[in-house]
C-alpha cells in the first residue's frame, strides 16, 4: 500500500519545489477538472483494492492461527470487523482433554497500533471501549467461558468446576499469545464490572501478555467474610434524609407483603416469569427483590434522584409499588438464570467472587428467609457450588504488592466501589470519580485527574 502512493509523493515533491522559488506553474500545466475527476476516481478504487487485500491477507493469517476460525468478516468504521472462534482447552491442566469453541472477535486497523483486549466478564461484548478511541487501538473482544456460545457441548458444559477465575484467565491468555503474532502494538486489557475483575485476573495470572490493564468500577471481595466495607457505604452515601426515605420504602415494601405480593405474582404471570428452579416461590423472589432494592437504587441512579422517593407511609400500594419497580426492583427469574442467562455469573459469586452480605438490621423483623440474599439462592440445584476465597485474596495481596501498570476507576457513590483494588506503587493508581454510580468513567473525572489518567494511558499505548 505505502509503493502505491510513491507516485503522488514524487508529484507532490515538485510541486512543492516549484513554488519554493516563487514560480507557480503555468496555466497549460494546470490539471483539468476531467483529470482530476479521473485521478480522485483511481484513488478511491486503489484504496478499496487495498482495503480489500489487506483484509483478505488479514483474513488468512488468522486462519492460520491452529484452532481460530474466521466466522465472518464486516466493515465498521472503514475496518474490517472479525468474528472469532477459538479452540479452548475445557480444563487447561489438561490441554489434550476435551474442547470447546470460545467466541471473540477483532476489530482490525493497522498492525502497529496498539491494541485493547476487552472482556465484558459475561457474553460476547459489543461496541467499542472509551480507550480503544482514546488510543485509537485496534480492539479484541472476548465471551468469557460458560456463558451462552462459549459454554462447552455435552457433559462437560454441566460441569461448573471448570468455571473458575484461573481456567478464563488461561483462555484469555491463549487468546492474547495466538493474536500478538498478527497486532505487534502495546496491548492494554480493560474491562467494567465483572469485565474489570476479569481484566484483573488476566493480569495477575499472565502479567506478561498485557502492557497494562484499566479496570472499571472492579469490586474486590477479598475476604468474603467482612462486609464492613459495603456496610459503611450503605450508612454513608448520598444525605441522612435520602437514606433514611429509602430504607423506609425498602421496609414498607415487606410490611405490605401481603397487599403488593399479589401485584407482584400478576405482573409474574404477565410476564412468563418462573421461579421455581432457583427461588422456589413467589414470596421468595418477592423478597430477594425486596432485599436488592437500595443497592440497585445507588448502582444505576444518582443523588439526584432522591426527590422522587416517595413518604412510605404515606404513599398508596399502588404508588410505593410502581416507584419501586422503577428504582430498583429487579426481578430474579428462572428465565434469566441457570445456564443460559446469568447463572454462570452467580455460580463464579458463589464460589470464588463473593457477595456482600448485607444485615439489613431495619429489615429483621419483616424478613421471611433471614438466609436468602446470597448467590446459591438464585441457581438451579445443579449449579451451585461452595465458597472458597483463596484465589481472589490471593489476587488482591499481588495486586497490592506486584502489580505494574494498572489504573482502578471507581465510582464514589456505586455499591459495587464500596470494596475496592489497592493498586501498587509500581506505575499504578486509582481513582474515584465523585458522586459517580457504577457507570463511573474516565470522562466524569475532575480535569486534572482527568489529564493525568489520559496521560499514564497514552505513555502506557506508546501514543501521543
Amino acid at each position: 500500500m505505502r509503493n502505491k502512493g510513491i507516485s503522488a509523493l514524487v508529484c507532490a515533491g515538485v510541486m512543492a519545489g516549484a513554488a519554493a522559488f516563487g514560480a507557480a506553474p503555468s496555466a497549460a500545466a494546470q490539471p483539468t477538472a476531467a483529470h482530476k475527476e479521473a485521478t480522485a476516481t483511481g484513488k478511491e478504487a486503489t484504496a478499496k483494492t487495498t482495503a480489500s487485500d489487506t483484509r483478505d491477507h488479514l483474513r488468512e493469517r488468522l486462519e492460520r492461527i491452529p484452532g481460530m476460525t474466521v466466522v465472518s468478516v464486516a466493515d465498521k468504521e472503514g475496518h474490517p470487523l472479525y468474528t472469532l472462534t477459538y479452540e479452548q482447552p475445557v480444563d487447561h491442566r489438561r490441554p489434550h482433554g476435551a474442547t470447546f469453541t470460545q467466541r471473540a472477535t477483532l476489530w482490525h486497523k493497522a498492525t502497529d497500533k496498539p491494541t485493547v483486549l476487552y472482556t465484558g466478564g459475561y457474553t460476547l461484548p459489543g461496541g467499542t471501549t472509551a480507550l480503544t478511541k482514546l488510543i485509537d487501538a485496534n480492539q479484541v473482544s472476548v465471551e468469557h467461558r460458560y456463558f451462552a456460545e462459549s459454554r462447552p457441548k455435552g457433559a462437560a458444559g454441566d460441569d461448573w468446576s471448570k468455571m473458575t477465575v484461573e481456567q478464563e484467565a488461561a483462555d484469555e491468555h491463549r487468546l492474547t499469545r495466538a493474536l500478538r503474532t498478527v497486532e505487534k502494538g502495546k496491548w492494554l486489557g480493560t474491562g467494567a464490572s465483572k469485565g474489570g475483575m476479569t481484566a484483573t485476573y488476566h493480569e495477575r495470572f499472565y502479567p506478561g501478555d498485557l502492557d497494562a490493564v484499566v479496570a472499571f468500577v472492579a469490586p474486590n471481595d477479598a475476604d468474603n467474610r467482612d462486609d464492613s466495607g459495603y456496610e459503611r457505604f450503605f450508612r454513608t452515601v448520598g444525605d441522612q434524609q435520602c437514606r433514611t426515605a429509602l430504607n423506609a420504602v425498602q421496609r414498607e415494601m415487606l410490611v405490605r407483603r401481603d397487599a403488593l405480593l399479589p401485584k407482584f405474582e400478576a405482573d409474574a404471570k404477565a410476564a412468563g416469569d418462573t421461579f421455581e428452579e432457583t427461588l422456589g416461590t413467589t414470596d421468595r423472589a418477592y423478597e430477594f427483590a425486596v432485599l436488592d432494592q437500595v443497592w440497585n437504587f445507588w448502582q444505576s441512579g444518582t443523588a439526584a434522584d432522591c426527590p422522587t422517593v416517595p413518604d412510605a407511609k404515606k404513599a398508596t400500594d399502588d404508588e410505593l409499588y410502581s416507584w419501586s419497580k422503577e428504582h430498583g426492583f429487579s426481578v430474579y427469574q428462572d428465565e434469566t438464570l441457570g445456564t443460559n442467562g446469568t447463572g454462570p455469573y452467580y455460580r463464579q459469586a458463589a464460589t470464588q467472587l463473593g457477595w456482600a452480605d448485607l444485615k439489613f438490621k431495619h429489615l429483621k423483623d419483616v424478613r421471611h428467609y433471614p438466609d436468602i440474599y446470597q448467590p446459591n439462592s438464585v441457581l438451579p440445584a445443579a449449579m451451585r457450588g461452595t465458597y472458597d476465597n483463596r484465589t481472589i485474596a490471593d489476587v488482591d495481596r499481588w495486586v497490592k504488592k506486584r502489580g505494574e501498570r494498572m489504573m482502578f476507576i471507581y465510582g464514589e457513590n456505586d455499591p459495587w466501589s464500596a470494596e475496592k483494588f489497592t493498586p501498587s506503587r509500581h506505575d499504578s493508581y486509582r481513582y474515584v470519580v465523585p458522586g459517580a454510580n457504577h457507570g463511573a468513567s474516565i470522562a466524569k473525572l475532575p480535569a486534572a485527574e482527568q489529564a493525568k489518567a489520559v496521560a499514564t494511558i497514552k505513555r502506557w499505548a506508546n501514543v501521543k
